[in-house]
C-alpha cells in the first residue's frame, strides 16, 4: 500500500528577499540612478559654493573676468546637475518598471502552478482570496519595488550631506565637525520614528486586501445576489470591509504624518544651530563674507537632504511591509508534491481508486475508497455527502494529496508524476468550471482549432452558436457573464470532451440544463467518449442511465455496485439521493 504523502512544511518568510533580489538583480540599473543621484546632490551642494567664491573672488575685487568666469562655471553646474537628475530618474523608474513587473509574473507563476496553494500554509489575509492575490500582485509589488527609490534617494541624500561636511571641514573645522557629528543622530532619530510605520503599513495593505476580496466575490456572484435579493447585506459586508480599510489607512497616516512634521522640525532645529555658528564665525572673522555665504547656503541646502532620508526611511518602511506579503505569498507551500516518472507513452486508461479517505478525520486504508475502472468504462460515482465529493475531487484533480491511499492510472501513480503531467492522463471537469474573457472558440480550445462537429454535438454547444450571432466568434465576457447558466456549462462540458484525455471525470455538467439537452447530452457523452475512460460524479438520473455501471459511496466507502435501473428499484439511499 503506498505510504501518505507528506504534508509540505514551508520555510519561515523572509521578509526582505524580494527587496534583496530586486536589488541583486536590478544593480545596473540602480548603480546608474544611484550614481546620478549622487552627481546631483553633489553639485547642488557645490551651488553655494561657487556662489560664496564668486562674491570673493570676482564681486569684491570687482573683476569681471573673473565674474565671467564664474558665472560660467555655475552654468556647467546647472547643466551637470540637470544631466545627472534626468540619469537618476530614467534609470531608477526603469529599475522600479522592471523590479514590480518581475515581482507581479514569479506571483503571477506562483498562483497558476500547477502544484497550487496550500491553505494552511498561506496566511489568513491571503489564502483562498482572489482579490488578495490581486491586491499583493499589484499595490504590493509596486510598494515593494518603490524601496529601489528609497534607497537610491537615500544615497544620493547622503553624499550631499558629506560633501556640504566636507566643505564646511575646508571653510571651518567646527562647522564640519558640527555637520559630521550633528547628521547621524538626526538620521537615527528619524529612522526610530519610521519603524511603527512598517506594521502600520503592511496592517493597510491586508485590510485593503480583505476589501478588494469582498468585492471580487461580491462581483463574481452579482447575479446570486440580485436572485436572493440580498444586495443590502451584501452592501453591508462591503461597507464594513471598507470601513476596515480606512480605519487601516488613517492608522498608517498618523505615523507617516508624523514622521514627516517631525522630519520638519528635527532637521530645522539642526539646521538652525549650524547656521548660528556660522553667523557667529563670521562675526568674530574667521570667516570670510564669501565663506559665510557658502556656510548659509549649505545650511539652507542641508534641509532637504535630511528630509529626503526621512521621506526615504518611510518609503522603506512601506516597501518592508509589502514586502512582507510578497514573500509570504511566494513561500505559500504547494497543495501537493509532484514526481519526476515520466508520462507514459501509449496514454492508459484504467483508473485505480485505492483505499483514498474521503472523510474529513482521515479515514483509515483499510476502509477507504476503493474503485476499478476498467479502459473504456463510464462509470457513474453517486456520493451524496458533497464534502465527500468535493474531496474526491480534489484528490483526483490533484488539488490536494489523499489522506491516505493513493490513485493510479494502470500502474502509473499519479503522485509520481509531475502534476501538470498528471492532470494530462486525467482531467476533471468541475460542475463550477470558469470561462475566461474572450471569444466561445478560445474557451474551448487552447489551439486555433475549433472542436469537430461531433463534440459541439454531444455537449449540445451547437445549439448555444446557433443562438449567438457571432457564433464560435461570440464574446463570453468575464467568467462567461454574456451566457446564461446553462450556456456556461455547456462550453466548459465541450472544452473538456475537445481536450479528449485518456481519463475524464465530469462533475455535475448538466445541472443548469433542460431535461431534454440534458438527455441529449448524455447520449452525447457516451458517443464521443467511446472506447475512453469516463467518471461521472453525479446524481442526474439521465447522465447515470447512460453509464456501464454505477457505484454508490457512503461513508467513503461504496455500499452500492450494479447499473442505474437496479440501483433506483432495490436501493433506497440511491433512490433518495438520484431521483428525489
Amino acid at each position: 500500500m503506498p505510504a501518505p504523502q507528506a504534508t509540505a512544511v514551508a520555510p519561515p518568510p523572509r521578509p526582505l528577499r524580494p527587496l534583496r533580489d530586486a536589488v541583486r538583480e536590478e544593480r545596473r540599473r540602480i548603480a546608474i540612478s544611484a550614481s546620478g543621484a549622487v552627481g546631483h546632490q553633489t553639485c547642488e551642494a557645490l551651488v553655494p559654493v561657487v556662489i560664496g567664491a564668486t562674491v570673493d573672488r570676482a564681486i569684491a575685487p570687482g573683476d569681471t573676468g573673473a565674474l565671467v568666469l564664474w558665472i560660467g562655471l555655475l552654468l556647467l553646474l546647472f547643466v551637470a546637475l540637470t544631466l545627472a537628475y534626468r540619469t537618476q530618474l530614467t534609470a531608477g523608474e526603469r529599475a522600479i518598471e522592471h523590479t514590480q513587473h518581475r515581482m507581479r509574473m514569479r506571483l503571477t507563476r506562483r498562483a497558476l502552478d500547477p502544484v497550487g496553494l496550500d491553505p494552511a500554509g498561506a496566511p489568513d489575509d491571503v489564502a483562498g482570496s482572489t482579490g488578495a492575490l490581486v491586491s499583493v500582485a499589484g499595490t504590493d509589488a509596486r510598494t515593494a519595488a518603490l524601496g529601489i527609490e528609497g534607497v537610491v534617494v537615500a544615497l544620493g541624500a547622503v553624499a550631499a550631506i558629506g560633501v556640504s561636511a566636507i566643505v564646511l571641514l575646508t571653510i571651518s573645522l567646527p562647522l564640519g565637525l558640527l555637520v559630521l557629528l550633528g547628521a547621524p543622530p538626526v538620521v537615527l532619530l528619524l529612522h526610530r520614528v519610521a519603524v511603527p510605520l512598517e506594521a502600520r503599513s503592511e496592517e493597510q495593505q491586508a485590510r485593503a486586501a480583505d476589501a478588494s476580496a469582498v468585492a471580487t466575490d461580491l462581483l463574481t456572484g452579482i447575479r446570486v445576489l440580485k436572485g436572493l435579493g440580498a444586495e443590502a447585506a451584501a452592501e453591508r459586508r462591503y461597507r464594513d470591509a471598507s470601513q476596515s480599510a480606512r480605519r487601516a489607512s488613517l492608522a498608517a497616516a498618523v505615523p507617516d504624518n508624523v514622521l514627516a512634521g517631525l522630519n520638519v522640525v528635527i532637521g530645522g532645529a539642526f539646521l538652525t544651530v549650524v547656521a548660528y555658528v556660522g553667523g557667529r564665525l563670521a562675526l568674530d572673522g574667521t570667516i570670510s563674507i564669501g565663506d559665510l555665504i557658502a556656510a548659509v547656503g549649505l545650511t539652507q541646502f542641508l534641509l532637504g537632504p535630511l528630509q529626503r532620508i526621512g521621506w526615504a526611511l518611510g518609503l522603506l518602511a512601506q516597501a518592508r511591509g509589502s514586502a512582507r506579503r510578497v514573500a509570504a505569498l511566494l513561500e505559500i507551500p504547494p497543495a501537493v508534491r509532484g514526481g519526476t516518472t515520466p508520462l507514459p507513452e501509449d496514454r492508459p486508461g484504467a483508473l485505480r481508486i485505492e483505499g483514498v479517505g474521503l472523510r474529513p478525520d482521515g479515514t483509515p486504508a483499510t476502509t477507504g475508497l476503493w474503485i476499478d475502472v476498467a479502459p473504456g468504462d463510464h462509470v457513474g460515482v453517486v456520493v451524496p455527502d458533497a464534502a465527500e465529493a468535493a474531496r474526491l475531487l480534489d484528490v483526483l484533480a490533484r488539488r490536494r494529496a489523499p489522506d491516505c491511499g493513493s490513485v493510479r492510472v494502470e500502474d502509473v501513480p499519479l503522485d509520481g508524476l509531475a502534476v501538470a503531467d498528471a492532470r494530462r492522463l486525467l482531467l476533471v471537469s468541475d460542475h463550477d468550471a470558469d470561462l475566461f474573457d474572450g471569444t466561445v472558440g478560445e474557451n474551448l480550445t487552447a489551439d486555433a482549432v475549433p472542436p469537430s462537429a461531433e463534440v459541439l454535438a454531444a455537449s449540445g454547444v451547437d445549439e448555444v452558436l446557433a443562438v449567438l450571432p457571432a457564433g464560435l466568434e461570440a464574446a463570453v465576457g468575464e467568467r462567461g457573464s454574456r451566457l446564461s447558466g446553462g450556456q456556461r456549462q455547456r462550453v466548459a462540458l465541450a472544452r473538456a470532451l475537445a481536450a479528449d484525455p485518456p481519463v475524464l471525470v465530469l462533475h455535475d455538467p448538466t445541472t443548469a440544463v433542460d431535461a431534454v439537452t440534458e438527455q441529449r447530452i448524455a447520449t452525447g457523452i457516451s458517443r464521443v467518449r467511446r472506447g475512453r475512460t469516463t467518471v461521472l460524479v453525479t446524481t442526474s438520473p439521465s447522465l447515470l442511465a447512460a453509464c456501464d455501471r454505477v457505484v454508490l459511496v457512503v461513508d467513503g466507502r461504496i455500499v452500492a455496485d450494479d447499473v442505474h435501473d437496479r440501483l433506483a428499484a432495490d436501493h433506497g439511499t440511491y433512490r433518495e439521493a438520484v431521483l428525489r
